[in-house]
C-alpha cells in the first residue's frame, strides 16, 4: 500500500507522533539524516560510502522522498562531472 505524498503532515487521523514517523518511515532515513546531523554537507557517494549496505537506487529513493518533505536541501553545481551535495534544511534541523 503507498502512501500519498503530503498526507503525511496530516494530523487528523492520529497525532503529532504519527505524522513524524510518517516522515521518518524508511529503512535508510534515519540513518541518511543521522549522518547529515553529524557532517553538516554531504554529496551522494560520501553517503554511499557511509552507508554500505544500501543500494544506488534505494539511497536515491530514500534522498528523493526527504526532499520533498523538506527535511533536506539538495544542491546540484553547474560543472562537469555534475557535483551535488546535501544537507539538512531548517525543518530537518529541528530533529535535534
Amino acid at each position: 500500500m503507498s502512501k500519498v505524498k503530503h498526507s503525511r503532515f496530516n494530523c487528523n487521523p492520529g497525532c503529532s507522533v504519527e505524522a513524524a514517523i510518517g516522515l521518518l518511515d524508511g529503512k535508510w532515513k534515519s540513518l541518511i539524516l543521522w549522518n547529515l546531523l553529524t557532517e553538516k554537507i554531504l554529496r551522494f557517494n560520501e553517503l554511499k560510502r557511509r552507508i554500505p549496505n544500501v543500494t544506488q537506487r534505494m539511497l536515491t529513493n530514500q534522498l528523493r522522498e526527504l526532499e520533498q518533505d523538506g527535511l533536506i536541501i539538495r544542491t546540484v553545481y553547474p560543472q562537469v562531472p555534475p557535483k551535488v551535495e546535501y544537507e539538512l534544511s531548517a525543518l530537518g534541523q529541528t530533529l535535534k
